[in-house]
Order: structure tokens, then C-alpha cells, then sequence
């Protein structure tokens, strides 16, 4: 069995805690990242964890002659694990042909290189995204889709479907992982999420305020049909999805699967609201959030949390962070930030 495992993105939030797992786990992992969202601390963080110096290249998968000449190099993949993908919502609606260009034609070149070489599994990094404002909970991977709320969702609903086209003529099998809120950073702080410019996600923006990065903290919105009153989300530890992205290529690796290409969900099963969230913070980091209460935000769906079993059934997978562990790390990581190593 070839253990060399291609990881796309690997220098992002997900990405490096994959690798990290990976390597544990005994495989040879290859990083490729041309950092135009991942940065080499990430690198440096992975290496550290692992004790060992990690193969990176810095190419941009759009760059087909590149890519070609990467796969000549390094020959035979045992499987691919591809990240690398722009992932704000918010810049995606901004500028979606961005978002089309480098999400979609980054996957096109990846799968012509993967049907050239024969590299016989691959993992896709999905998104709940592509189940769109859904109103059914908890979300199953047969929901009917809803509409699309961005061009980010949009080229994850699309990357699905070239793969299951491809998946259809050629004998590379196919896993992709529709995660939902990944949050968190591994126990040791060695890496986490590195944000560029004001954070648009809930976890990220509780974590900077309370360090003083942020001046204020808005809750969007208390008015929702929801327990609290506020938007509910389903978060997952970002170690637990690494551990799932292994877990995927470990089950094509040793059976036989039924699908070509199979879609799996990757959640917690529950949904959490914002002011859980802020109470389970409040928790670990002793301190109050002296939050400010705003207007409902244009675009924030009620409520999604997903429904888990077939990542049970099919990875035997199950989510070992607790709320609380999601919330230590995270804090934990955002103190090392703040100390600027």
C-alpha cells in the first residue's frame, strides 16, 4: 500500500492539523500551499508537533505546468486530501469570478493529474454550505438542497458535482467531507487558525475580543425561533475533522466501496447557539464577555446542525472535543498569538 499522500493546502486552518494526524498515523505526507492563505508558521507548527521536517512545495494548482511537473517529480500518490480552496463567504460575494477561478479550476487541474498518474483514492474538503437556508434539522446527506447563499457555496456544490461525473468514468475513489463550524486548535498551540484581516466567524471574534484585539463583540440578532434566541450552529474541533479526513482515506484504502463517490457529513450531531457558545467561553477563560446586542445580520441562516450517523457507520468516527475542549484551544492558541510567537 503507498502510504505518500498528496495534502493540498496543507499550510491552512485544516490542512496542517491533517497532516499532523496523518504523520502520526505512519503516513508520508506531501504538503503543497502556494500561501496566498496558508503561511509557513503553520509549517513550522506542524514540524514541531511531529518531530520531523515535512515535504512543502509552493505551487498554485491553477498553474497546470506547475502541477504536471510536481506529480513527475514525486511520481506515485497513494491518495489526495485537497484543501486548498479561497473559503470566505463574504469575499466570495464580493468577487465571485475569484472564487470560480481558483476553487473551480484549481479542482479540474488536481482531478487531470489525478486520472494521469492513477491515484486511486481521493478525499475533497465540502462544506455544509451546500445544503443552503434549510428549515428540517438535523441535516441529513439526503436532504434536498436549498438555495445557495454564496459563490464559496457555490463552488463546493459545484466541485461535488464534477467529481461524482468523473467518479462515474474513471476507478479513482472519492469521499467528500461536508464539515459544518470548524473551531479550535490543536492542544498544544503549536498551530491554529490564522486569520487575515477582522474575523466573520463566531468563535474567532469571541477569542479576539476577550484578548482585547477587538474593540467590540455583537451578537446578531436575539430575536430568532431558536431556545435562546439566537442562531444556532453546529461546531466541531478541528482535530476531530483531521481525524476524519484519515479516517475517510484509511476506509477506501482497506475495503471496498459501495459508492464511487460518497458524500459524508462531519459535525457534532447538536447544534449549539451563539450564547452557549459565549457561556461555555466564559467558562474555561474565567472571564465575562460584556457583549454589545445588534441587528439580525443579512444572510445568517436560523439554524443547522447536522446528523452524524453515517460518519459513525462508514469511518467509525465519532467527535472526541467537548464544547468546552473547543473553546480551551481555542483561547489557548489566541494567548500564544497575542504573545507573537
Amino acid at each position: 500500500m503507498n502510504k505518500k499522500i498528496l495534502v493540498t493546502g496543507g499550510l491552512g486552518y485544516i490542512g496542517s492539523h491533517t497532516m499532523v494526524d496523518l504523520i502520526k498515523k505512519g503516513f508520508d505526507v506531501v504538503c503543497v500551499d502556494n500561501l496566498s492563505r496558508g503561511d509557513k508558521r503553520l509549517l513550522k507548527g506542524v514540524e514541531q508537533i511531529v518531530q520531523k521536517k515535512v515535504k512543502h512545495y509552493t505551487i498554485d494548482l491553477c498553474d497546470e505546468a506547475a502541477l504536471k511537473q510536481l506529480f513527475k517529480k514525486e511520481k506515485a500518490f497513494g491518495g489526495i486530501i485537497h484543501f486548498a480552496a479561497y473559503k470566505s463567504v463574504n469575499e466570495s460575494v464580493r468577487e465571485p469570478l475569484l472564487y470560480y477561478h481558483n476553487n473551480l479550476k484549481s479542482l479540474v487541474n488536481l482531478l487531470d493529474v489525478t486520472v494521469s498518474y492513477n491515484v486511486p483514492y481521493f478525499i475533497f474538503s465540502s462544506s455544509c454550505s451546500v445544503y443552503g437556508d434549510l428549515h428540517h434539522m438535523p441535516v441529513r446527506e439526503e436532504t434536498p438542497l436549498g438555495v445557495i447563499a454564496s459563490p464559496y457555496a457555490r463552488t463546493k456544490r459545484i466541485g461535488e458535482e464534477i467529481i461524482d461525473d468523473l467518479s462515474k468514468q474513471h476507478q479513482t475513489k472519492f469521499i467528500s467531507l461536508r464539515y459544518f463550524n470548524p473551531v479550535g486548535a490543536h492542544p498544544s498551540a503549536h498551530i491554529g487558525e490564522l486569520l487575515k484581516g477582522k474575523p466573520e466567524n463566531l468563535i474567532p471574534a469571541i477569542t479576539q475580543f476577550a484578548s482585547g484585539k477587538l474593540p467590540s463583540f455583537y451578537i446578531h440578532g436575539t430575536d430568532y425561533p431558536t431556545r435562546d434566541g439566537t442562531c444556532i450552529r453546529d461546531y466541531i474541533h478541528v482535530c476531530d475533522i483531521a481525524i476524519a479526513h484519515r479516517k475517510a482515506l484509511q476506509y477506501l484504502m482497506r475495503t471496498k466501496p459501495v459508492k464511487q463517490h460518497q458524500i459524508i457529513n462531519l459535525g457534532s450531531g447538536t447544534g449549539t447557539s451563539v450564547l452557549e457558545a459565549i457561556r461555555a467561553f466564559e467558562r474555561v477563560a474565567s472571564q465575562k464577555l460584556h457583549y454589545t446586542v445588534g441587528a439580525r445580520r443579512a444572510g445568517d441562516v436560523v439554524q443547522i446542525y447536522a446528523d452524524n450517523t453515517l460518519a459513525k457507520k462508514i469511518l467509525n468516527w465519532e467527535p472526541q472535543y467537548s464544547l468546552d475542549a473547543m473553546m480551551r484551544t481555542a483561547w489557548k492558541w489566541q494567548q500564544k498569538l497575542n504573545q507573537g510567537s
